[in-house]
């Protein structure tokens, strides 16, 4: 702990400006006040300085001190993270409420993982190995799904001088001593602490080639994630931004899930806090929570924790991405986080720009979705940070600040829509409006994992759903019946793509998750029947004999129908199509 020691001289709500500050430094964490309240330097002018305080500022005082604590604000990472619940500055809410009751008291410091744990421990260096930072060192078994994998502290190479043998430690416990080329001697513990602003570093930026495989169909053939990517989930109130983000967090293929709840309605929060422990992971049959790190940051919450909140969740996605892991972040909602930074500014009074936002608003923008990839870390292997970040645009007007800049720092843009949410269209994402950048990306990866190019199937498909909403503009001036039977059939095709593709039910077990290769053959078979359909128009046909209805119905009902086990099935569904249209183009010849 520092020795320096400055005073309050002003208090506005979560901000501080305090005096006789001369030695301390921009973004430090000091304590404020008798009650010894968490807060971070903002700003530096000479011997005054500006302080957001992340926790409730009722009762402080004039002439309190400021105490230094000589480090900026920084997390322990380490093993006790993994099913854990924290709050916006990584204090855990379960022990918290264990120990004080259910309102988080002031001033209890900045307590995090457990302590007092003791984990198996396996060292896999020896004495005179020579180690070098972000090596793996050690691995601890955190939970049934995941491996902590211990990682010399950055900063720190050298030749190891002792090593504790294996056994169970808690995370103080000195396991290995480093001795750098200078002689200075380092001990290795179980975490590692980093301040949340700052980058973990990587060796290298690696190609973003790598679908995220959702399971969901309009995500994994339309508007693809890829591993590494990032993501904007923008949506009006009740359009399922919650709702997607659960099936993402259930479904993806990424290894570790941290999802920020960032001043969403406590509500909401707590319907997350309930969910999550419940969920289990398909994939092995074990609870979701075993690779799952929640950050709950509440509306009702200091505004400024809310802020901190972000950095707190990207951070520990990167060190479990140095590990080699594939971490997705669910970000809910950035909307918030924005307004705390506007609540800041304006309490700052600083100069506001767009509906009062602050003019850096982009660039905070920015740092945060940068700080996603595909990267080789530097202990060799190769991990991602994938960030997916919903926004909450007011009365659902996306061309509000947020979402605008939002936009100019995604990859994919997943619009929610309103009215689709309303006719239980989910997910509501309007294919209109949203746009992957990652499908050039991925075309070898779908080449290699579906022995095709989907691109130019893809297109046709939109191409329809484009030129339908087209169409329904006229319909509504002069009614269906004056189209010709091509633009009719494309009508009636739309609708299959839009209830027998795009809908997905996240409740049946069959269509909640769809494999990649089923999801291909779904669409190949309503463009088998918009081909066939279109020959027997070509011919002639009318399209009251072209539209079969019980046809249609078997297309869209083959998401629950056809076993995602035995997709092979879908060949019947071929065979009717065809069968169909033969007979009725050999009838229509006679």
């Amino acid at each position: 702990m520092s020795s320096l020691v400055g005073k309050i001289s002003m208090i506005n709500g979560p901000v501080i400006l305090g005096e006789n500050m001369t030695g301390f430094k921009m973004r430090e964490m000091v304590l404020v006040g008798e009650k010894k309240l968490i807060g971070e330097i903002i700003s530096i002018d000479k011997d005054s300085g500006i302080i957001q305080v992340y926790e409730e500022t009722e009762g402080l005082k004039r002439d309190e001190k400021i105490v230094s604590t000589g480090k900026p604000l920084s997390l322990k990472l380490g093993p006790g993270m993994l099913g854990n619940m924290f709050d916006g500055i990584q204090r855990p809410l379960k022990s918290i409420k264990d120990n004080f009751g259910d309102f988080i008291p002031e001033g209890i410091g900045l307590i995090s993982i457990d302590e007092e744990k003791e984990w198996d421990v396996e060292i896999d260096v020896k004495v005179g190995d020579t180690v070098k930072e972000g090596e793996i060192f050690a691995k601890v078994q955190e939970t049934e799904l995941i491996k902590h994998k211990l990682l010399v502290n950055i900063g720190v190479n050298g030749k190891v001088t002792k090593v504790i043998e294996d056994g169970k430690y808690n995370i103080e416990t000195d396991l290995v001593e480093v001795e750098d080329e200078k002689g200075k001697k380092h001990n290795l513990k179980m975490y590692q602490e980093w301040p949340v602003r700052i980058p973990r570093p990587i060796k290298e930026r690696l190609p973003i080639d790598k679908l995220l495989v959702t399971g969901q169909r309009v995500l994994d053939i339309f508007f693809p994630i890829a591993k590494g990517g990032t993501a904007a989930l923008p949506g009006g109130f009740g359009t399922g931004k919650t709702m997607t983000q659960h099936q993402l967090a259930k479904w993806s293929d990424a290894d570790i899930i941290v999802y920020v709840g960032c001043g969403e309605r406590g509500n909401e929060m707590t319907e997350v806090l309930e969910d999550f422990p419940k969920l289990i992971d398909p994939k092995t049959d074990k609870p979701i929570m075993q690779r799952t790190i929640l950050i709950a940051n509440t509306s009702n919450m200091p505004v400024a924790a809310r802020e901190a909140s972000i950095y707190t969740g990207i951070t520990m996605a990167e060190y479990f991405r140095d590990m080699g892991y594939h971490v997705a972040v669910m970000a809910d909602s950035t909307s918030r986080w924005a307004e705390a930074l506007r609540e800041i500014s304006g309490r700052l009074e600083e100069m506001p720009a767009e509906e009062g936002y602050p003019a850096y608003l982009p660039s905070r923008l920015a740092q945060f979705y940068e700080r996603a990839g595909y990267v080789e870390s530097l202990s060799d292997n190769d991990g991602s940070v994938t960030i997916i970040g919903a926004v909450s645009p007011a009365g659902g007007d996306f061309s509000e600040p947020v979402t605008e800049n939002t936009k100019r720092f995604v990859n994919v843009f997943l619009g929610l829509d309103r009215e689709l949410a309303y006719s239980r269209h989910y997910p509501a994402i309007n294919w209109l409006n949203s746009y992957s950048g990652y499908m050039n990306m991925l075309k070898n990866y779908y080449e290699m994992n579906l022995d095709e190019d989907i691109e130019d199937l893809r297109a046709k498909m939109l191409k329809v759903l484009y030129e339908e909403s087209r169409l329904l503009e006229i319909v509504l001036l002069v009614g269906e019946d004056v189209l010709p039977d091509e633009q009719r059939h494309i009508l009636e095709i739309a609708k299959v793509i839009k209830i027998g593709f795009l809908q997905q039910n996240a409740f049946h077990r069959e269509d909640t998750y769809v494999p990649l290769q089923k999801q291909l053959e779904m669409l190949k078979t309503i463009d088998l029947l918009y081909e066939r359909g279109l020959e027997a128009i070509k011919m002639g046909i009318p399209i009251s004999k072209v539209r079969n209805g019980e046809l249609y119905d078997e297309v869209i009902k083959m998401k629950y129908t056809i076993p995602n086990n035995d997709i092979e099935k879908i060949d019947r569904i071929k065979n009717l199509i065809n069968n169909f249209y033969d007979k009725l183009e050999l009838d229509y010849s006679r």
